[in-house]
């Protein structure tokens, strides 16, 4: 593939810096984070000038491994369209195992992921990238152009329906979040090809390597991860119920195919003094509870995420504030949410609930029954995640498993 010179970021700050050295220790970080492991994978992230795709954006910024690249917001602020950060973009091209020669299907285009599977591909290879959006797509075709990429496809259409006239694909890259598996993703892949999709289940998402065996989705892995929701016919947003809305320290349940809460009889419950349950089970400092978390939704009904603005949490409103939501336990006028406290060890830290409401010791003492199941159980096991066409009847599902209808799918998720 045709490259472009490299030239000095105009930040002050930086001003030594040239596109290559901010390529070259953005590739440093994701290899020693673990994100970029395999030999092609690091060239095409060395050579891709992804500051391009944002004109305007600081060059330090682009090349930031952590940084999206916010590219267009809809009419209420809320991010459509961006450059995924590029520890988001390595995690989904190393598990989609992109070989020499493979045609691919990205769904969801920006322009850099398609010209680092490009370079991956090769001249024998090729690309589809789709999105729904003609801005969107304009602009990869832009960036594509400058730099030289001729074997990727840039279409303007409904990802949600692939792309049937160059398929079949080795391999589905979907980089936008979806909540469903379209019947065409699977129809379109080869048997045995690899689909990487951020799906969202039960409000939480992943990043899961799915490997088709017939009309069945397999998971071979998975990954944590934030991306923008799809658009079009499978567009299917989370909706957030507000508990308290006080400018600048909102309080909101997002739902996904939860049972609608009672909102007011759930407020007065938040203004109540709130009660605590320790588990007893502890976390390092530098460990992820996502496989908890994917646990309790597993196991429990009605589970909810409560976001939270962090004034929400300086006001002692809330003890836990995250803008993608902290798993809660809603059961009538009373819920808890998950929550942490420091041991005596600096490194260690007790997993817990705070409940609030008439019932909320009670809904609290439930969610810590579930995080001790985990760590006595499956503590150390990942979960199994499969799709099944959604006529797929009960029996012929897994048993013992938490099943999430959509409408083209049926999500199963069990436990070792």
């Amino acid at each position: 593939m045709d490259t472009v010179p490299g030239k000095t970021t105009e930040n002050p700050e930086n001003s030594h810096v040239s596109e290559q050295e901010l390529r070259d220790a953005m590739v440093q970080c994701l290899i020693d984070m673990g994100a970029l492991r395999t030999s092609r994978a690091v060239a095409a992230f060395r050579t891709i000038p992804r500051h391009l795709a944002a004109p305007g954006t600081d060059m330090a910024k682009a090349y930031d491994v952590e940084s999206a690249l916010i590219t267009k917001t809809d009419p209420t602020g809320v991010d459509i369209s961006s450059v995924s950060a590029p520890r988001i973009q390595a995690l989904q091209i190393e598990q989609a195992d992109i070989q020499h020669g493979m045609t691919v299907l990205e769904i969801g285009s920006g322009g850099v992921n398609a010209a680092y599977l490009g370079e991956m591909v090769g001249d024998r290879g090729r690309v589809v990238t789709v999105d729904i959006d003609p801005d969107v797509t304009a602009r990869a075709r832009d960036f594509l152009k400058t730099t030289g990429h001729r074997n990727v496809t840039v279409i303007t259409g409904d990802g949600g329906s692939g792309a049937l006239d160059f398929s079949p694909f080795d391999r589905i890259v979907v980089t936008v979040q979806a909540a469903d598996i379209p019947s065409s993703w699977v129809h379109q892949l080869t048997e045995g090809g690899r689909l990487v999709v951020p799906l969202r289940m039960r409000g939480m998402t992943r990043s899961v390597a799915f490997v088709r065996d017939g009309q069945r989705l397999v998971s071979d892995g998975f990954e944590l991860c934030g991306l923008v929701p799809m658009q079009g016919a499978g567009e299917n947003r989370m909706r957030v119920v507000v508990l308290h809305d006080v400018e600048g320290e909102e309080i909101g349940l997002r739902l996904d195919d939860h049972p609608e809460p009672d909102a007011k009889t759930l407020a007065q419950a938040l203004s109540m003094p709130r009660t605590a349950e320790w588990s007893g089970v502890t976390l390092a400092g530098d460990e992820s509870n996502e496989h908890l978390d994917l646990w309790l939704t597993t196991a429990l009904d009605n589970l909810p995420l409560m976001a939270a603005q962090p004034a929400a949490r300086e006001r002692g409103l809330v003890a836990s504030a995250s803008p993608l939501g902290v798993p809660t336990l809603v059961e009538g006028g009373s819920f808890a949410y998950r929550t942490v406290r420091r041991t005596d060890d600096p490194d260690r830290f007790e997993l817990g609930a705070y409940g609030h409401g008439p019932e909320g010791q009670k809904v609290a003492e439930r969610l810590v029954e579930e995080i001790r199941t985990w760590n006595r159980e499956h503590r150390g096991d990942r979960a199994h995640i499969d799709v099944y066409p959604a006529d797929t009847p009960d029996d012929q599902l897994p048993r013992n498993a938490r099943v999430i209808d959509r409408p083209h799918s049926r999500t199963t998720i069990t436990w070792p």
